[in-house]
């Protein structure tokens, strides 16, 4: 009974502090799916597929303000104070005006397929966290008119399976897939004007998921186009994103730290890619700004000290005959 009166009084006081918001597009009413919300201090989180988040003041109680952002929105700055159940975001006319419409591909083609680099070191792996998106870039096949068919995202279910006896434990993950140009010096754009995807990774998973594009009928440019997979969170049995937190607080001898929850499954970086073709970004931090993944990223990471530098990511393309 006691134990019952004190999760009672828990339960209470947590949802006292806890407020579901609601973001939606202020031209249409309708929910900005998996909008990202940045608290400022270099933690954040994202909206679930309905636009839904929850903002906990007792989780965070050092939060003044909030900045919520969404490809083809404009980026708004909140503060505590002025949160509402439901937030507005206008959408970015800018944006959509860069979209550049391309002439549907027609005609014979070839499939040619980018081979993807899978393993089963856990060590040689990045660990995939919310507040981090690896890009990286395709180019056309021989410079011919080029569509991207189907993505073949390389995984690695389970750090271990020894204490297992074979067996995978089971968890759902979802992750986002979006779409950058190219940089003239080499990095992705800063926003995507692709439609971005969302899928699931389970412990029934294939080690090679295969993600269809093909009705985006995304065509590459002649500079190429990087495609970035970035983790979302945990979800119910359907797909839901579970309202988890996404930040282990430790106490050290600086004080209490945060530090980012990881994600299985984990995905397995390769020393056999020629070329620095993986780019990377911490998506609340330093302005979300593109690195390639080397030692300026970080001179101490082990994957990059050991040649692991590339995400092994790869691709079947649709090549087309060169038009007269």
């Amino acid at each position: 009974m006691k134990n019952l009166l004190f999760f009672s009084l828990f339960l209470i006081g947590w949802i006292a502090t806890a407020q579901k918001i609601t973001v939606l597009n202020k031209d249409t009413n309708e929910p900005v799916s998996f909008a990202t919300i940045s608290f400022g201090n270099g933690l954040g989180t994202f909206a679930d597929g309905d636009g839904i988040f929850t903002l906990s003041r007792k989780r965070y109680p050092d939060l003044d303000s909030i900045t919520i952002s969404s490809i083809g929105y404009k980026d708004l700055l909140i503060a505590m104070t002025d949160i509402a159940p439901t937030i507005y975001l206008n959408p970015s006319t800018a944006q959509l005006e860069a979209i550049v419409l391309q002439g549907r591909l027609e005609g014979k083609f070839k499939e040619s397929e980018v081979d993807p680099v899978v393993h089963d070191n856990y060590f040689n792996c990045w660990l995939p966290t919310v507040e981090s998106e690896i890009a990286v870039k395709f180019e056309r096949k021989n410079n011919n008119p080029t569509l991207l068919k189907t993505l073949l995202i390389p995984v690695i279910l389970e750090e271990s399976q020894s204490s297992n006896k074979g067996k995978l434990r089971k968890f759902s993950t979802l992750f986002r897939v979006q779409l950058y140009d190219v940089n003239s010096d080499g990095s992705p754009t800063d926003k995507s004007f692709y439609p971005s995807q969302t899928f699931l990774i389970t412990e029934k998973t294939d080690k090679v998921h295969k993600l269809n594009l093909e009705e985006f009928r995304i065509q590459i440019p002649q500079n190429g186009i990087f495609v970035s997979i970035q983790v979302l969170g945990t979800t119910y049995p359907d797909g839901k994103l579970i309202d988890a937190k996404k930040y282990r607080e430790i106490r050290t001898r600086r004080g209490l730290e945060k530090i980012s929850t990881t994600y299985r499954p984990l995905l397995p970086f390769s020393d056999e890619i020629e070329g620095n073709k993986t780019w990377v970004r911490r998506i609340f931090f330093n302005n979300k700004t593109w690195q390639p993944f080397d030692l300026s990223y970080n001179p101490n990471s082990n994957l990059v000290r050991s040649g692991h530098d590339n995400y092994g990511m790869g691709a079947i393309l649709k090549v087309y005959e060169p038009s007269n």
